[in-house]
């Protein structure tokens, strides 16, 4: 995983690792196994700048780079993979759009305690009829004298049993250009939090209801025409879902890498028979190449600013696959130690599958990606 690393990004390597092995490790089963959420975890990281990493220190950031926070999370993974999902929520998804374009005030009022790991934003994109063709959102927000008025509901938001703000994409008008988001704290008046579901994964997720919702003006973080700024930022997301799904995929690798050279059957190692030699040599090279993918992804974000939406979707893609495939090949090398909850395995392989799905699902990278094949925009939706 330090393969084409520069000097600096080795040296945060080994002293996110250190971190990780003496604070983390501990503790780092049960932490999976929960569907709580780590405060003590996001305080530590925090204190150590873990948290807002390619927020400008103007922000309360620590202004690094975007492959900065894919090593962090990387790292982090390979030894407590619970705690990498408190980086992500401190580096990317809805942090760094609203890190992006939310207002001075904006910032000044939620920020602190955001990077403080006191606090959490969660996202709300999805709608029961609106997933991947998210254009066909129906929350509304109407301008209401000094205020909005929001009517709709979301599904599927990550970390939203937990968060204390959210970032809402609404419609102001028709059409794409009627798409913009707004910021909605909870327990404001009109705003339900539905029960918690679970995941396959054990994370939950609750549904969120707006009902004459009413919010400030000042709430308003990208008006009407905002939408194709909030997805630019949200290929940042998707190195932030590629650089976990890959390291869980790793981790998986070397926890039955271990197993198979102490594991005896048939008076041998397992890593003695050809069948596993090939696995495991089938494993790392699709590990390597995607870690180089997602590499390139970010590098080409810390050069422009943010990462292309070919490369992220190159990226996020080869991620997701190899992950998943490579935590599946991992628990089938440990047998039923793998399948068993007493090790990481079996969690690696339920949280990477869900990867597949998040933050854009592989069939709809493979339509972007298409589209820079051909150099066309390839429509999805049925002819009017």
């Amino acid at each position: 995983m330090t393969t084409g690393l520069t000097a600096h990004e080795l040296e945060l390597a080994h002293a996110v690792r250190r971190f990780a092995e003496g604070e983390l490790a501990e503790g780092a089963l049960a932490r999976a196994h929960s569907s709580a959420y780590p405060w003590d975890v996001a305080g530590k990281l925090a204190e150590l700048g873990m948290l807002g990493i390619t927020i400008p220190e103007a922000d309360g950031g620590t202004g690094g780079s975007l492959m900065d926070a894919v090593v962090t999370i990387q790292e982090l993974a390979m030894v407590c993979p619970k705690s990498a999902d408190v980086a992500q929520a401190g580096n990317f998804g809805p942090i760094r759009t609203f890190a992006e374009f939310a207002t001075p005030a904006q910032k000044e009022r939620w920020l602190p305690d955001l990077l403080a790991g006191r606090k959490l934003i969660s996202l709300g994109m999805s709608e029961p009829d609106a997933g991947s063709a998210v254009t066909e959102l129906k929350t509304s927000a109407r301008e209401d004298g000094d205020g909005y008025i929001l009517n709709g509901s979301k599904v599927f938001s990550t970390h939203s049993p937990h968060a204390d703000l959210f970032l809402i994409y609404v419609r102001f008008g028709p059409g794409t250009g009627g798409i913009g988001s707004v910021l909605v704290e909870r327990g404001t008046p009109g705003f339900t939090i539905g029960q918690p579901a679970p995941f396959m994964s054990g994370e939950e997720w609750c549904p969120l209801y707006f009902q004459d919702c009413r919010i400030p003006a000042e709430n308003l973080l990208l008006g009407p025409g905002g939408f194709k700024k909030q997805i630019s930022g949200f290929n940042v997301e998707r190195i932030g879902n590629a650089s976990r799904a890959l390291a869980l995929g790793r981790h998986a690798y070397e926890v039955a890498r271990r197993h198979v050279v102490e594991r005896t059957q048939f008076g041998r190692p397992l890593c003695e028979f050809q069948g596993l030699q090939w696995s495991f040599a089938e494993m790392v090279v699709k590990l390597e190449a995607a870690q180089m993918l997602l590499y390139r992804a970010a590098r080409d974000g810390d050069a422009n600013g943010l990462p292309s939406a070919f490369d992220t979707a190159v990226a996020k893609l080869a991620c997701n696959e190899a992950g998943f495939e490579v935590a599946n090949a991992a628990m089938q090398a440990m047998g039923a130690y793998g399948y068993s909850t007493e090790t990481l395995v079996e969690y690696c392989v339920k949280r990477t599958r869900g990867w597949q799905i998040a933050g854009g699902s592989l069939e709809m990278l493979k339509n972007r990606i298409a589209e820079h094949v051909f150099e066309r925009r390839f429509d999805q939706r049925a002819p009017r």
